[in-house]
Formats: C-alpha cells, structure tokens, sequence
C-alpha cells in the first residue's frame, strides 16, 4: 500500500461527501435556524458514540459563538438527566442511522415536556428522522474505511453541517468579532481581539525614525539605541515614506562600496506595511505573519507615524 496514495484517497472520498452535503441543503436547514434563534432555553445536543464526540464539539461550538447550549449523554438522559433539559429548550438529536436505542428512548420524554427536536441523521425516514421537527440530512454515500462501517465520511458531514449552523445562527443574531472576544477572554484568541494596537505601541521619542537625508552613522545610531532592528524614514513633513531594517543595512555593507556614504532614502524599503492605532493585535499578527516582518509602523490618517509595534510586545502580550 502507499500510504501517500491511501490518505489523499481517504479525503478525497470525504471531501465528496461535504460536496453532496452542500447540494443537499434545503428549506430544512432554514427551519432548522429559525428553530434556534426562536429558542428561549438552551439547545441540548444529545448523540452516542462517534455521534456524540461530535455532537459535544457542536455545541462547544454553538456557546462560543453566543447560542447557549450543553451537550448530554443519551443514556444518562434516560436515567435522570433528561431533567437538566427545560420546557425552552430545544433538543439537536444526532444519529447516523436515526434508529440508535438510547436516542430513541428519548422521543416520548421530549414530546411530554413539548420540546422542539432538530435532528441530524443519515437516514431521513428513520424513526428519528420522522419524529424530529426539522429533520437535516448528514449521511454520506460512503464511509472512508474499505469496509464502509467506520464513522469518518458521516462524522465530517456532520461537523460540518454543524459549524455551517452555528455560524448562520451567530451572523442572523448579529454576533460580532468583539462579543466573540468577549467570550474568550482567556487564550491568545481573545487577547488577540481585544488588545488594541495602541495599547502595546512604542510611542513618543520610543519610535525609531530618522529623515530621508539622515547619514549611515545616524540610521546605525537610531537602530541601535531604540533597540527593534529598524528604523522608520520621514520626508521633511513628517510623513513615513520608507523603513530600514537591519537586514538592508547589512546589505548595503555587503554590496555597496562605501556605505557610510550613503543616505536613508538610498537604503530603505519604500512601501513600508503600516497599521492603525485602532485596530486589534491579531490583525496586526495577522498582516506580519503574511509579509514575514517583525514590526510595522503605526501610522495616522495624514501618513504620519503615532508608533511603532514589534512582534516580540505581541509575544509579550500573548497576542502570537
């Protein structure tokens, strides 16, 4: 066997199977959103097996992004937790084959207590599927395995089918980037989305920048006492018109004969990558990373630097 050969043929059977999942949704899906967002209570996802892995993971999803939700067991349901569910709230059932004993059980309790069930299951007609309100199909025509009995192309389908859920929900609640921070103060994510630029700049005469017609001696100096590896280059203005890293002036000792004779506007890079002071610090991760730079210039709506951010305060911060 080729093992190469064997894992592109594995995601390609599964990325056919997310391809049949798009051409299948439907006015279900639809109803199944307007389920969700009329929901008073909380959305309790309930699955076994590999179904429940995933089913957890989509409800993870679903409270982070401002729909609140628990995850439980269907066979602890049946033996008591079923009381952790409230009048409001609305059951997201999965099962792949939609007959699964334990989820089965659980129908006659949700319809005592007059819950609203969305389900997600392969088989449409299955007593799941029948007795779901909204009923979403998230079958696969094959699984990956040589024997087509190991959840993997269905449990893609699903995830998938959950996350496109979750986020049609967040965007029609009008969810944003901040209320997302918000609600993940604690890791890089959130600091990355809260942290302004302008709470982690160097500023005043922290900033590194010397004129266009400064000398070598003066660039060295400035890049050696503001101590983050460049400078930044001002026209008579004051407006950034060009950036010296450490690398260009190792350059142009390198290849230029007499470099102590040449000036800033010889040896800078003339379309510096900027950022305002407004904007969050992942973004400012976000534009370093692509560019493969470690500072960029802060810089006001006239042109004008207000600072300058390095990668190492965003590492400080724990924004990277």
């Amino acid at each position: 066997m080729n093992y190469i050969d064997r894992a592109k043929q594995i995601i390609g059977i599964e990325r056919d199977a997310l391809s049949d999942l798009s051409e299948s949704i439907n006015g279900n899906f639809e109803d199944a959103v307007n389920i969700i967002l009329e929901t008073k209570g909380r959305i309790v996802v309930t699955g076994m097996g590999k179904s429940g892995l995933i089913g957890k993971k989509i409800s993870s999803t679903l409270s982070s992004v401002g729909t609140r939700s628990f995850f439980v067991h269907p066979a602890e349901a049946i033996h008591g937790d079923i009381g952790m569910m409230g009048r409001e709230d609305t059951i997201l059932a999965i099962s792949n084959s939609g007959e699964t004993e334990e989820i089965i059980r659980l129908l006659p309790m949700a319809k005592r207590f007059g819950l609203k069930m969305i389900s997600m299951t392969g088989k449409t007609n299955s007593t799941l599927g029948k007795a779901a309100d909204v009923c979403l199909y998230s079958g696969a025509k094959t699984e990956a395995c040589p024997w087509d009995v190991v959840p993997t192309s269905s449990t893609t389908v699903t995830l998938a089918l959950g996350d496109a859920l979750a986020l049609v929900v967040m965007e029609k609640k009008g969810f944003n980037r901040d209320d997302f921070a918000n609600y993940h103060p604690g890791g890089s994510l959130g600091r990355g989305l809260l942290l302004m630029v302008e709470d982690i700049i160097h500023v005043g005469n922290r900033i590194p920048i010397v004129e266009e017609n400064a000398s070598m001696k003066e660039i060295l100096k400035e890049v050696s006492v503001k101590k983050l590896g460049v400078t930044l280059v001002c026209d008579p203005e004051g407006k950034l018109t060009g950036i010296i890293t450490d690398g260009d002036i190792r350059r142009v000792f390198e290849m230029v004969e007499n470099p102590m004779n040449k000036k800033a506007r010889d040896v800078m890079g003339r379309k510096p990558r900027t950022i305002g002071k407004t904007s969050v610090g992942a973004e400012a991760v976000k534009i370093m990373n692509e560019m493969k730079i470690t500072s960029l210039a802060v810089v006001s709506e006239d042109g004008k630097p207000e600072g300058i951010i390095h990668m190492h305060d965003l590492l400080r911060a724990g924004v990277a």
